[in-house]
């Protein structure tokens, strides 16, 4: 099997604000080809053996593979014009403890390096590894691999680091472990479930064989198409032992309640292939049409995860028809029948249920209006102003390092600004740099924000080498004569700094700026004040000034989850219901049939807003998650509810059939469904907790509507 993690997959395809990012890329380079190693020295940086030490080994970064460029304070030198020329000064004396302390304050108190090559306390330095652009994932373990032998010769070890190359290497090991672990913990459920719900060694192997089959098969099969397990790839075990289980509890106890009826082998195989294979069909096809609804989806992992779980939905039926029901018919029913009492007293806490429902309508309808007005005030609250650090492992390195840069540097998140002149500017204009400088001044106000480059940061190096280095000549030059005088010096900055900057025929520049995780929505209000100062205090005939940026695409996922789901769920519902149409050919029992699985789905989302859960691409898999799966139930109960009507043609005592011989199959599914998504709370993936608890929570609902409304509609409908 094939593992993948890629920043690009979480782009949303089709966006404009995308399309104007890979242009924006083509004419200077990634916001994201860089990896950051900080390291701690304690009480201070500002020691010599430290020093030294730190100076080494950055020249040894230079050799690791993938790394074409290192910037630290240990490589910086100031230029400073003199009689014979312009002469670097080293940043950093080493060997000179005295002007050590000199270069200690000059250092931290200059805005191009407090934040981004040393923390403000004194404490750590940075390294920035220029890296490939867009790096593999075999590219980032080869770069890893060698860092961390790197840093073991140095005694580095807990070092922190942060970059493309490190999350993707992290997360695809989370990947791999959250598969491993989810199989073994789900196999070990469904074993334990198996025997305590049909006791006999026979059965619980058949039906554990039959659901390991399809799981087997269905691993099988996306390496055969070539299909990459990606960022939510746990979900795929958990899913088909549940899925796989649910529909061998339906199989197998209707058909050792037809043995127990007297049936012989052949006739019991019938009767429950035609009674439950039809319900399990139309289940099946319902929780795969389910799934599909996520190729409305803008992401590609969303999609991804859509199409392999509607086709491991499909399998898992395949294997339980033509597996179990071909075993079961072989085996002598004295194997397979148990001598307990334990269905009288399943059949009486059913149709005590159904009893409650007959007497009891008002009230269950009081109670569901109830449900209904505090969901919509839960509703209300969810919010989507989701975060990074939220979605990185738990108790990991990688998290750790990732706080460590939230709070000791400017953080991880890029936000660009691509700047386009008009008409005959050029980024050799001074009133062009002048706007530029006023633009940077007021993003340095803005607290979240703790980097920013761009193309003035030339100009006032050149402005302070002209002013024997003073720390407060660093700025712009104050006049268009001076800043003119500087135009000679600027050709003679290396190339690749400048093609950083400014694009090849002068008219786009860029701003580079890193902002605090805040979450989505809180960045994007931060954006939207920039915007408003820009429109008031930038000439639009002059320039456009435009955000982007890898943070910013990530962002844009927020925007659209409410409409994909919308999309989603509607599609779905349409598709759900012709096919319950097609089963039931009777408009009254499609509506009955929906109602009881739009319930949990408003309550998932007023549990989200009460709890605090933010609406990210990743949680709103849920949606499809409860949708495709609480319907099965609903399928089964009005199944058997048609079958048994057309017998008796008495309403109550159909129902009281379905209750005795239905709905025992139905709460052991969701037992089996409520506990194999908890399996989800052993993960270190967040969102993968916080599904795992949202859908168990959730199924419950689910059941309750099954039991206590579905009858009372029923009856007050049909």
């Amino acid at each position: 099997m094939k593992f993948s993690f890629k920043f690009e997959q979480f782009f949303p395809q089709g966006d404009e604000d995308l399309e104007f990012f890979l242009e924006f890329t083509k004419d200077f380079e990634s916001d994201d080809n860089f990896l950051l190693v900080a390291i701690e020295n304690n009480p201070t940086v500002f020691d010599t053996a430290f020093l030294k030490r730190f100076a080494e080994l950055n020249k040894e970064y230079a050799d690791l593979p993938h790394v074409h460029e290192v910037n630290s304070l240990s490589n910086f030198s100031y230029p400073v014009k003199t009689p014979f020329g312009i002469m670097p000064i080293p940043a950093l004396h080493v060997d000179d403890p005295e002007a050590l302390e000199v270069d200690k304050e000059r250092i931290l108190a200059d805005e191009r390096f407090v934040y981004n090559l040393i923390n403000e306390k004194g404490t750590a330095l940075v390294s920035v590894l220029k890296t490939t652009e867009h790096l593999s994932i075999k590219a980032s373990y080869e770069l890893i691999k060698d860092l961390q032998v790197l840093l073991k010769k140095y005694n580095y070890e807990d070092a922190h680091l942060l970059g493309r190359a490190y999350f993707q290497q992290q997360l695809s090991d989370m990947q791999k472990r959250e598969v491993v672990v989810a199989t073994i913990l789900g196999a070990f459920l469904v074993g334990i479930m198996l025997i305590l719900i049909f006791r006999k060694p026979v059965p619980v192997m058949i039906a554990f064989v039959s659901i390991g089959l399809g799981l087997l098969l269905f691993f099988g099969l996306l390496v055969l198409f070539d299909r990459q397990l990606d960022a939510i790839a746990a979900f795929y075990p958990v899913l088909m032992l549940i899925v796989g289980t649910s529909d061998v509890i339906h199989i197998m106890t209707k058909y050792i309640d037809e043995l127990k009826k007297g049936h012989d082998n052949d006739e019991a195989i019938k009767i429950t292939v035609k009674q439950i294979g039809m319900a399990t069909l139309l289940t099946s096809m319902t929780t795969a049409v389910g799934f599909l609804s996520l190729l409305t989806s803008r992401l590609l992992p969303i999609q991804n995860f859509g199409v392999n779980s509607a086709m491991g939905v499909v399998l898992a039926f395949v294997c339980v028809i033509l597996f179990t029901c071909s075993v079961l018919s072989l085996i002598p029913k004295e194997k397979l029948l148990t001598q307990t009492r334990g269905n009288g007293w399943w059949e009486e806490k059913m149709l005590a249920i159904n009893e409650f429902t007959r007497v009891k309508p008002k009230l269950i309808g009081f109670a569901t209006l109830v449900f209904l007005v505090l969901s919509a005030i839960g509703i209300s609250k969810v919010s989507t102003n989701y975060n990074v650090k939220n979605n990185l492992p738990r108790n990991s390195k990688i998290t750790d390092d990732f706080a460590f840069f939230e709070k000791e540097m400017a953080g991880f998140r890029p936000l660009e600004f691509a700047v386009t002149l008009k008409g005959d500017y050029t980024v050799d204009d001074y009133a062009v740099i002048e706007k530029l400088a006023m633009l940077e001044t007021y993003l340095r106000t803005i607290p979240s924000i703790k980097s920013v480059s761009s193309i003035t940061d030339i100009y006032k190096s050149i402005n302070q080498m002209y002013n024997t280095n003073r720390q407060e000549a660093y700025v712009m030059p104050s006049d268009e004569k001076t800043f003119n005088e500087y135009q000679p010096l600027i050709k003679q900055v290396p190339s690749q700094l400048i093609s950083a900057l400014v694009s090849k025929d002068g008219d786009k520049t860029r701003i580079s700026t890193r902002i605090k995780d805040l979450g989505a929505t809180k960045v994007s209000e931060v954006g939207l004040e920039i915007d408003e100062y820009v429109n008031a205090n930038i000439d639009q005939e002059m320039m456009e000034i435009r955000r982007t940026g890898t943070g910013l695409i990530f962002d844009k996922n927020a925007i659209y989850i409410r409409e994909n789901l919308s999309l989603g769920l509607g599609l779905g519902l349409l598709v759900i219901s012709l096919l319950m149409g097609f089963l039931f050919r009777n408009v009254r029992m499609l509506f009955i049939a929906l109602v009881p699985n739009i319930l949990p789905l408003i309550f998932a989302a007023a549990l989200m807003g009460y709890a605090g859960i933010k609406l990210e691409a990743v949680i709103s898999i849920v949606f499809a998650l409860i949708f495709g799966i609480a319907v099965d139930d609903s399928i089964h109960f009005l199944s058997k509810y048609r079958m048994a009507f057309q017998k008796t043609q008495d309403k109550d005592e159909a129902l009281r059939i379905t209750f005795r011989e239905t709905c025992k199959a139905i709460c052991f599914t969701t037992i089996i469904l409520f506990f194999g998504f908890m399996i989800l709370l052993f993960s270190i993936h967040p969102p993968s907790v916080t599904i795992g608890l949202l859908i168990g929570v959730t199924l419950i609902t689910a059941l309750i509507s099954d039991l206590y409304i579905l009858p009372v509609l029923i009856r007050k409908l049909l």
